[in-house]
């Protein structure tokens, strides 16, 4: 798991590929789907066995702590 201090925005351009939050929910991903984050813990886990590609754009940010 990581966090970042960035708004994040993920792209799923190719494949498959699951997002992981660190209670522990997971949202499957694929192809044309989008995330946004503001600094949540998170992992991504590839089960397909085939490669997955993402975009990624990251915007700096404060937050308090």
């Amino acid at each position: 798991m990581h966090a970042t201090t960035t708004v994040d925005y993920g792209i799923v351009l190719t494949g498959e590929i699951v997002l992981e939050l660190d209670d522990g929910h997971r949202t499957p991903l694929s192809a044309g789907d989008i995330v946004i984050q503001n600094g949540t813990r998170h992992a991504w886990r590839n089960r397909s066995g085939r490669a997955a590609t993402m975009a990624f754009v990251l915007i700096g940010a404060e937050h308090d702590d």
